[in-house]
């Protein structure tokens, strides 16, 4: 059954206008909303996904929720919910087909399934929600729950896709026909690019970009004792003296050569502090790359073993050294990504066929769950202690975590193929695209450029993050909302 998500954050817009980069961006938002609100002061906007933590749309919600209430709007944040374990094998199956992959045979067992948990569900927003209220609802797990709900409420209805994939294939056209039904009876649609919008969709869709919270615990400003206190606390590092805050209560774990999980520093530092770093962190997801990018970083340290790579002394030193980290948050704690566990396994089983040497110089950790706050922290000290941050999808909606390092003026390696990094990512203005994230050639070769080019390095750092604040920052976002919330018919009038 549903549950509705408590949303405490004490931060409001009076505590992003206390930074003076941040000023003009609040203002905006503030004026933008103005004239908006008496038209939604008796309406209630439900927000509905199926998580409430884990991946970005969870990250992105109590944040979004805070400041619109905070202007006065009426919000509320609704998670779906059921114990049936299949339904969300049926959404993970419609998920890996909207980017392409996957076997496209979607049967009626598959329809009876998504329909029977979604009406289930809707019977808690049936009891709260009332006649002229706004339901936006998040991805497709929830999405059968417009036309369940409008059998018998008055509801402006709004879906909000954050994937897709930009070519048409058999996998794409199946998930599709298969969301048919119920995507044609909202009102409107909002997606992340256009390559993405279903042709029955595209007169009534709207372009609106995922962001990310400048003062999150995952996106804040951290000093350099905060960072290194992160990193100790989550034994991520060994802290190199003594530490105000004590260890967190879950820790970080990594990956050992016997294949089981261990904490992070247990075996010793792994050099977080002073070593370049290569980062990648997202869920444990067949899509996101990692597979490749951990054997082009093998190929990588192997090609070194061998006597190759630069003559150049300061380089050498570099390539010596680099060390790569593969994170992601522990597949026990998302429950709507059933598959996460098996991508994690088959990487492991990658990783344990490698030579000593080369395991030396990887780190595949997982971030614990158990507090939000917590693994928030980790993420951001992770980033900030990267030289590179990578993000590999080989399908990817949008890819928050390109934002956030952006935004942490860390240079981004991605690649092409993936609609979302190609549109936060210039290639050689904010770090590097390239045309194929399998390619474990092309993976190392531009890996080991960026590496090499200091100064290249900085100026797309400063560059990535001058983007983040002009585009992809909460404020942007919430003013497209409001933009749409004012073509709205019914909400106009």
């Amino acid at each position: 059954m549903a549950f509705q998500v408590e949303v405490r954050s004490p931060i409001r817009l009076a505590d992003f206008a206390e930074f003076a980069h941040l000023v003009a961006a609040v203002q905006a938002l503030q004026t933008e909303a103005q004239p908006l609100l008496p038209k939604l002061a008796d309406r209630t906007i439900w927000m509905v996904n199926s998580t409430p933590t884990g991946g970005g749309v969870a990250e992105m919600l109590p944040t979004m929720v805070t400041l619109l209430r905070d202007l006065g709007l009426r919000v509320e944040w609704v998670v779906i919910d059921t114990e049936e374990r299949g339904f969300f094998d049926v959404t993970k199956r419609i998920h890996n087909l909207l980017h392409g992959q996957g076997d496209p045979r979607l049967v009626p067992a598959d329809r009876e399934l998504f329909e029977s948990v979604n009406r289930q569900n809707a019977a808690f927003l049936r009891a709260r929600a009332r006649d002229g209220d706004v339901l936006i609802v998040h991805d497709p797990q929830p999405l059968p729950l417009a036309g369940m709900l409008q059998e018998e409420l008055d509801l402006t209805t709004i879906w909000r896709c954050h994937i897709g994939l930009d070519d048409e294939t058999p996998a794409t056209r199946a998930a599709w026909e298969f969301l048919h039904p119920y995507a044609r009876v909202y009102e409107h649609a909002v997606f992340s690019a256009p390559e993405y919008i279903p042709h029955y969709l595209s007169s009534h869709a709207t372009i609106i970009y995922p962001a990310i919270d400048p003062l999150s615990f995952k996106n804040r400003e951290l000093g350099l004792h905060h960072t290194v206190g992160v990193l100790a606390n989550s034994g991520l590092t060994v802290a190199p003296g003594p530490l105000v805050t004590p260890p967190y209560e879950r820790l970080a774990e990594r990956l050992g050569p016997d294949g089981r999980f261990h904490p992070a520093n247990l075996t010793g530092d792994f050099g977080l502090l002073t070593r370049p770093i290569v980062t990648q962190i997202s869920r444990w997801d067949g899509l996101k790359g990692f597979e490749p990018l951990l054997d082009a970083f093998a190929r990588y340290k192997q090609r070194l073993l061998q006597g190759g790579w630069s003559d150049h002394p300061r380089h050498r030193i570099r390539q010596e050294i680099v060390r790569l980290v593969l994170a992601g948050p522990d597949p026990e704690s998302i429950q709507d990504d059933p598959e996460g566990q098996g991508v994690l396994n088959a990487l492991v089983e990658r990783y344990r066929s490698l030579d000593p040497l080369i395991q030396e110089s990887i780190a595949i950790v997982t971030l614990p769950m158990q507090s939000p706050e917590e693994n928030a922290y980790m993420v951001n000290a992770l980033q900030r202690a990267s030289s590179i941050v990578v993000q590999n999808s080989l399908r990817e909606g949008f890819g928050l975590t390109i934002a956030e390092a952006m935004w942490k003026r860390v240079p981004i390696l991605s690649n092409r193929q993936a609609c979302g990094p190609r549109q936060q990512v210039r290639d050689g203005v904010d770090g590097r695209l390239i045309a194929d994230p399998t390619s474990a050639r092309e993976l190392a070769d531009t890996l080991d450029a960026m590496l090499a080019d200091e100064a290249g390095r900085q100026v797309w750092a400063r560059n990535a993050q001058r983007r983040v604040y002009n585009r992809f920052l909460v404020f942007a976002q919430l003013c497209e909302w409001l933009r749409l919330f004012a073509q709205l018919p019914r909400l106009a009038a």
